[in-house]
């Protein structure tokens, strides 16, 4: 017998993972600092070619979110210049391709915030 909508007592919340994403100033740097990414509204024309772009809804103060293949990202709109974006990955086998994509072509890294590591 098929359910609908399944019952959340026999399904475990999917978590999002918190991906920082930046440009290393020296890529061979062992510790990299952030080089400038460039302002929110460069930005969102820079992602939108990954079909990363805001829906159209009012974000958190100081915020907009952008939103593309199982994730989104937030971009800090009250900065003239942004060095860091917090990219929340609900759907980790849409979104890998996604960002390794953008990070390949971009020059741009990934950070996990809890352990330091960078990689892509």
């Amino acid at each position: 017998m098929l359910v609908w909508p399944p019952c959340a007592a026999n399904h475990a919340p999917v978590a999002s993972r918190q991906i920082i994403l930046f440009k290393p100033e020296d890529p061979e740097a062992e510790v990299p600092g952030m080089a400038d990414l460039g302002s929110p509204g460069s930005l969102e024309r820079t992602l939108r070619p990954y079909n990363i772009a805001p829906d159209g809804a009012k974000g958190a103060m100081g915020t907009t979110s952008l939103y593309g293949p199982g994730l989104v990202i937030e971009v800090p709109s009250a900065a003239d210049s942004v060095n860091q974006l917090m990219a929340s990955v609900d759907d980790e086998e849409t979104a890998w391709p996604v960002l390794a994509r953008l990070c390949r072509e971009l020059g741009w890294k990934l950070m996990d915030p809890e352990s330091g590591r960078t990689f892509m």
